[in-house]
């Protein structure tokens, strides 16, 4: 208790001192408080650190962010407080940076994962700092964790054609040229209903991160699959993807992962999921010659280097691209 009323006075001293005051400082609080016993008398004003959890929450809630993403940010912000120990006030750099190392050592966590818990312990303890809770953020001196790049799989041509070929579901046919043609989110994909498909001009909307709707397209062949599909369903479920067994309830994301990485396996391909659809798109929309800013647009991205993350494009073009402008 002594040390962090120290830490308290220090703290809230750091704007009016230089570094050398503010050693000597503590020095001389230290000293003149050694024979003293300091007890915290509790205010009823006194902001619990549930509390900071729940009011950082809410602001982000009203920013727009998902349920999704507040229920990670809680569970993060409160193991992290949880296994440190200390007052939200009173953590300090070195906590953060001995709880992140021993976090990856204990998890065997991937640099993107520990890069992840990172940037939202920055963000929590930056709205503590601008809300004046704070006086400054522990994290500002940890930087970005270095994760380096790796490229990822996308699907061939034959790929795709030999999971086209062996479907023996309309629906399961509906579903990978759905994914495929559109680049949509699995998870946008299950909130599809029947009635949010305009057949006429190939499109519908979707509700993407952020509950943000946007137009996605579809080509002949996915409406041809996806009409068919419809056309042999004998329930009356508004979703448009629904399980193959009665009482035909909507499809959710476990499921169509778990249809795919079966499918994935009967066929001998490697890590067949949702998410390589979007990406195998936005890769072949870029080699094709798609500015970045209109697929930015159809995946749906808020930053347009989400966007160069997920396009990776063919070395054979880079090639071409040299000699038609520079060799």
């Amino acid at each position: 208790m002594k040390q962090n009323l120290i830490t308290d006075v220090v703290q809230a001293m750091l704007p009016f001192l230089n570094n050398a005051q503010t050693e000597r400082l503590q020095e001389v609080l230290q000293h003149t408080l050694f024979g003293y016993e300091v007890t915290k008398i509790e205010s009823e004003k006194e902001i619990s650190e549930q509390n900071y959890v729940e009011l950082f929450l809410s602001a982000k809630r009203i920013e727009g962010c998902s349920e999704k993403s507040l229920k990670y940010y809680k569970a993060t912000i409160e193991m992290m407080i949880a296994t440190v120990g200390k007052s939200v006030k009173h953590i300090e750099t070195d906590d953060i940076r001995r709880y992140l190392t021993e976090y990856q050592e204990k998890k065997k966590s991937s640099k993107v994962t520990i890069d992840n818990i990172r940037r939202i312990l920055s963000s929590f303890f930056s709205w503590l700092e601008d809300e004046d809770y704070i006086l400054k953020s522990p994290v500002r001196r940890i930087h970005k964790v270095k994760t380096g790049t790796s490229i990822k799989e996308t699907y061939s041509d034959e790929a795709l054609e030999l999971m086209r070929d062996n479907c023996t579901e309309p629906r399961d046919l509906a579903m990978i040229d759905m994914l495929a043609s559109t680049g949509m989110r699995v998870g946008e994909m299950v909130l599809l209903n029947r009635n949010d498909i305009d057949f006429n001009e190939r499109e519908c909307i979707v509700f993407g991160k952020g509950n943000k709707e946007r137009v996605v397209y579809f080509d002949a062949r996915t409406k041809i699959h996806l009409q068919n599909y419809l056309n042999s369903r004998t329930d009356d479920n508004p979703a448009l993807f629904v399980s193959l067994k009665a009482p035909h309830e909507r499809l959710k994301i476990g499921g169509i992962e778990t249809r795919l990485r079966e499918f994935g396996k009967q066929l001998g391909l490697h890590k067949v999921h949702p998410h390589k659809f979007r990406r195998t798109l936005a890769t072949m929309a870029i080699d094709k010659g798609m500015p970045i800013e209109q697929l930015q647009q159809l995946l749906g991205h808020r930053k347009i280097d989400t966007t160069l993350q997920y396009a990776m494009v063919k070395q054979s073009n880079v090639k071409i691209a040299h000699r038609k402008y520079i060799g």
